[in-house]
């Protein structure tokens, strides 16, 4: 991960943000390599990030950008364009900013489920419109606002994180 910190003090992922902090939009100014002190690292509370173990994918097979893939992990994980969204798509501006759809991986069950989302725009499997929740199987076809996303499971019948640990 690329953390940034702004004049405010505020440290954010720099890869995701650029040089402009999300938090009070000041430019972060930029520093040689020379100007750096040796031997600065950032706190490591703020280098590790919590691992949360793959459950599947999304790969976006056709729209802003085919070949992307998005992880999904257990529990739910809310879709849409917001930097809050557990799925985040970007470069599809028919895709809702919050909560297009939901998809859940369910560890007791071990399955995973698609949900509407509570924005108005729908999302299809298969072509056919999701009203309610429904399970999802290898290689289904999601679309979102003008991309298609093909759904790769990795966890299930087959595998599970918790008969690894």
């Amino acid at each position: 991960m690329s953390l940034a910190k702004c004049p405010s003090g505020h440290i954010y992922n720099a890869r995701r943000y650029g040089k402009i902090c999300p938090y009070c939009n000041m430019k972060v100014r930029e520093e040689s390599a020379a100007a750096k002190p040796v031997g600065f690292e950032p706190p490591v509370e703020i280098l590790e990030e919590p691992v949360l173990p793959v459950c599947g994918w999304l790969v976006c097979i056709e729209g802003a950008k085919p070949g992307t893939d998005y992880k999904i992990h257990d529990g739910k994980n809310f879709v849409g364009r917001g930097d809050d969204m557990d799925i985040q798509i970007l470069g599809d501006n028919s895709i809702n900013r919050k909560n297009h759809a939901i998809i859940v991986y369910d560890s007791k069950k071990m399955n995973t489920v698609i949900l509407p989302g509570d924005s108005v725009g729908l999302a299809y499997l298969n072509d056919e419109a999701v009203y309610v929740p429904t399970e999802l199987q290898p290689y289904n076809v999601i679309t979102l606002g003008k991309s298609r996303f093909l759904f790769v499971p990795l966890c299930g019948t087959n595998f599970s994180w918790d008969d690894v640990k």
